[in-house]
Formats: structure tokens, sequence, C-alpha cells
């Protein structure tokens, strides 16, 4: 055989043994299992859940509106009490004494000033001294009113009908003016109060309707009505929403205090196109945003860019560009795949075949 003979059959012999190993290495090629999920259409409604409790209607602190020593508190935590009735007492001395001082000082203020505007009468006195002795009585009357007022609010009286929910003082403390005895509630209705991010409390206007369920009460829920919300964010930048029951409730299960799951649905007219899927399909390439997306023909993954929306309280992400509909993508496994790379959904086990035996 001549050397250029030879030359060619050693490289179609070359050319054979290379496209054998480029094809037994395609053959070799791993597959990869993952789990996946389908994408889901964003509907007009977008329901959010909030954890709430439920506060009474009517909730006050209940104050003196004087300083001083408090005697005794007369009620317990839990006391129904009635509108006027009398729930606390502040030593009364030194009003007392402070009232008689100006009684007496408003007596000899009022015959000085009778005197003087008999003379008037009898044209004996000035224009200037009758005004005088009318305005001082004037003056001394309304002092004597105010310690009258002092006097008498060294009781301490329901401003409501209701109930005691938690004393704040005790007997022998002395308090200022304004500050909290008693926290009592009224014995009315029932409203929820839940805590809304700011992204939430943007969307007020599309809010649509909003039901609340309780552990005590399983299978059931109430329907509510948004009654208000704040107009300034607290220091976790949460805005606090108040609702109220529609229709009827049970009164007699259902009472302040109580843990309950709020479920609030939003009109989102701009979200029709969208989808939402798993934050766990999402993963971050340097400056892309990508998901895989599995073609069901090949059982091959594409990656795909998209861009993000916001995430809801169930752990799934809005998608607002890159994916359709029902096309399925890798929530498990992502990290570990290629582009075009192919791949075998793993199942989910039935709840009968624990251990996936059967």
């Amino acid at each position: 055989m001549s050397m250029m003979n030879r030359k060619t059959a050693l490289l179609v012999v070359s050319a054979v043994l290379l496209m054998a190993a480029c094809g037994k290495g395609k053959q070799d090629a791993p597959v990869q299992y993952v789990k996946t999920a389908k994408a889901q259409r964003m509907g007009d409604a977008a329901e959010m859940s909030y954890p709430g409790r439920t506060k009474a209607a009517e909730e006050t602190n209940v104050a003196f509106r004087v300083s001083g020593q408090i005697l005794r508190i007369m009620v317990d935590e839990g006391d129904y009490v009635r509108k006027g009735q009398v729930i606390a007492q502040m030593d009364p001395r030194d009003y007392q004494v402070q009232l008689q001082a100006t009684q007496a000082e408003y007596e000899q203020v009022k015959a000085e000033a009778e005197r003087v505007m008999a003379v008037y009468e009898e044209g004996s006195t000035t224009a200037a001294a009758y005004d005088r002795a009318r305005y001082g009585l004037q003056q001394i009357t309304q002092k004597l009113a105010n310690h009258r007022n002092q006097l008498a609010d060294t009781r301490l009286v329901a401003p409501m009908n209701g109930y005691i929910q938690k004393k704040l003082c005790e007997s022998g403390e002395t308090v200022s003016a304004g500050m909290p005895v008693v926290r009592m509630f009224g014995g009315g209705d029932v409203e929820i109060e839940i805590n809304v991010p700011v992204s939430d409390y943007a969307q007020q206007e599309n809010f649509t309707s909003a039901t609340c369920s309780f552990e005590v009460l399983p299978g059931k829920e109430f329907p509510l009505k948004i009654l208000r919300f704040s107009k300034e964010a607290n220091a976790s930048q949460l805005y606090t929403v108040r609702l109220g029951f529609k229709g009827d409730y049970d009164r007699q299960k259902i009472t302040p205090g109580m843990s309950t799951l709020v479920y609030a649905s939003y009109h989102s007219p701009n979200e029709r196109n969208f989808v939402e899927i798993p934050t766990s399909a999402v993963l971050h390439l340097n400056d892309r945003v990508v998901v895989f997306v599995v073609d069901p023909k090949t059982s091959t993954v594409e990656e795909r860019k998209v861009e993000l929306g916001t995430i809801d309280l169930d752990g799934n992400i809005q998608i607002t560009s890159g994916l359709k509909p029902d096309e399925t993508v890798v929530t498990a496994g992502a990290r570990y795949l290629n582009d075009g790379q192919k791949v075998k959904e793993i199942q989910p086990t039935s709840k009968a075949n624990v251990g996936g035996l059967l």
C-alpha cells in the first residue's frame, strides 16, 4: 500500500472512531431528574391572606381627668359595667379643700358685687366700678364651677356599657390626669383588625371582597366589609385595616381578642396576561433572571429569561414577561441543568402509596 493510501485509510478510521465516540457520549449523557409545576394564569381577582385579631367596635382607655392617688378600684377584669357606673375613686381631700376655699371667696366677691351693682342703680358709683364688680363675679363663678368639676372628677365613671378588659393601675398608685386606669370595650359589635404591606395598601381601590375563618368554627367563612384604612404605616411599614362583619355572626363564640385568618380579593385588570409559579423555579444567573421550561415533546429544557412581579403569601411569584400559562417549569434541580438538556419529571407520590413502594 502506498504512503498516500495508508494516510487516507488512517483518516477514514480516525473519523469513524471519532463519530463512534461522539455517538456513544451522546447516548450516555445523563438524564436529570427534576420536579416541575405548571405556570398558572392570574385571574381578574388576586386573593391574599392575612392573620388578624378580633377587636371590639367600641374600645377605650378610661382615665381620671385630674391627678392624685387612687383610693380604690371597684371593678375586676371581665366585669360588665353600665354607663355612668363608678369604677374607681381618687383621694378627694385636696380637691375638697380647694373647693371650700373657692366657695368662701365666691361668697365674698358675690356680696361685694351685689353691693356695687345696687349703688350703681342709685347713681352713686361709676360705670367702671360696676363693670369691675360684674366681671369679677363672672370670673369667680367660673372658678367655682371648675373646682366643683375637679372634685366630681375624682370619681371615675364608665363612659359606656361594656366589659373591663384590663386593669392598668392598682389602688394606692398616684396617677396623672389622662393616665389610663382601665381598658374597656363595649358589649356590641366585634370588628377585625389586620396589617397589610404597602403594595396591598396601594390596591385598596381595587378591593372587591373579603372573608374570614376561625379555628373554633371549622368549615365556616364569614363575609366582611372594609371599614377604614390607616393613613400612616407603623414601624414595620404595615398599614392597619379595620373590617366589619356583613350580616349575622356567632356573637357567643366570636369575641374580642381571637385570632383569625382574613382572605381579601383584589381586582387586577392589568394582570390578566400574567402567570405565577413557585419561587423555587426562579434562578438568578449573573444579571439575568431565568427559569427552565420543559418541552413535553422532547423532554428537554429551555433556559428562558423572565421578568418578575410580586410574591404572595403562599410562596408563588408573579411572572410579568417571558412565560405563558400552562407552560411547565422546573421547580427542583434547575441549578444543575443546561439549556437543551434532557430531563425526566419526578411524579408526585400518591398519598395511598407511602414511600413510593407500590
